[in-house]
């Protein structure tokens, strides 16, 4: 997620990164130790890390604390009190959690304050997102998890679903190219559709039933005993539970 935010703010904003060579490729400056920073006014301190490096980072993260920066974090399932101990106390902290199609601008991002992030700090995180795509404000911290396993890992569940559907489609006797241009085709304008329109989903999906057809026939077959809602809820809860797990 951090190159995703890195593009969308480069056009407007001076973007450098601690020890990650690879920024190189994205036109991103690199400093060597967070006191290159020491003339940077209005500081925004992006954590955009593995939870598992997150302890590497602590003593970085101290010495930039030093300079009262807005931190923003995006490391899934670490605390805010977590953070602001690495920090030396820093209560100026704010949780994201965002989503990979943030890189194209079309993500969606959920945002837990701190009691101490002040109004224009919360402005400037809604100008920050902007780029991204859509953003909430969450009033609990500990529906970060909840989010996390919808939204944050979300995506991951429509692609894998379409992959199982190419997986059907060749099973159905269609060529391989065909069957990943008709999956994704029809992913990518089911979602344009779910965004142009207001209609409830359940309506869409009507839309598309016909009373003893084809899809009738196909949704049946996953409906059948509460099979899909039963493997999603399995799986959103596992997602969250793993968040927790991470925030110990």
């Amino acid at each position: 997620m951090g190159g995703a935010f890195a593009r969308a703010w480069k056009p407007s904003h001076k973007v450098v990164t601690l020890r990650r060579p690879s920024a190189l490729e994205l036109g991103i400056d690199l400093i060597d130790t967070p006191s290159d920073l020491r003339h940077v006014e209005d500081l925004v301190v992006v954590l955009a890390v593995k939870p598992q490096v997150f302890p590497q980072i602590v003593d970085t993260l101290d010495m930039v604390a030093s300079r009262d920066p807005l931190i923003l974090s995006v490391v899934s399932g670490i605390s805010l009190a977590t953070i602001s101990q690495a920090a030396g106390g820093s209560a100026r902290i704010a949780r994201l959690m965002s989503n990979t199609p943030a890189s194209i601008g079309k993500g969606i991002t959920a945002v837990f304050a701190g009691e101490d992030v002040s109004v224009s700090d919360k402005l400037r995180i809604e100008t920050l997102l902007a780029p991204l795509g859509d953003h909430l404000w969450v009033a609990s911290e500990d529906d970060m998890h909840a989010v996390t396993a919808i939204s944050g890992s979300g995506p991951a569940y429509y692609f894998r679903m379409t992959e199982a559907l190419i997986e059907a489609a060749r099973d159905l006797g269609l060529p391989k190219e065909m069957a990943v241009k008709l999956a994704r085709a029809t992913l990518v304008g089911a979602a344009a559709l779910v965004d142009a329109s207001s209609t409830d989903l359940a309506e869409l999906r009507d839309q598309v039933t016909s009373p003893g057809g084809t899809t009738a026939a196909a949704l049946a077959e996953m409906n059948k005993g509460g099979a899909i809602d039963a493997l999603v809820k399995r799986a959103a809860e596992r997602a969250a539970w793993r968040s927790r797990e991470l925030a110990g």
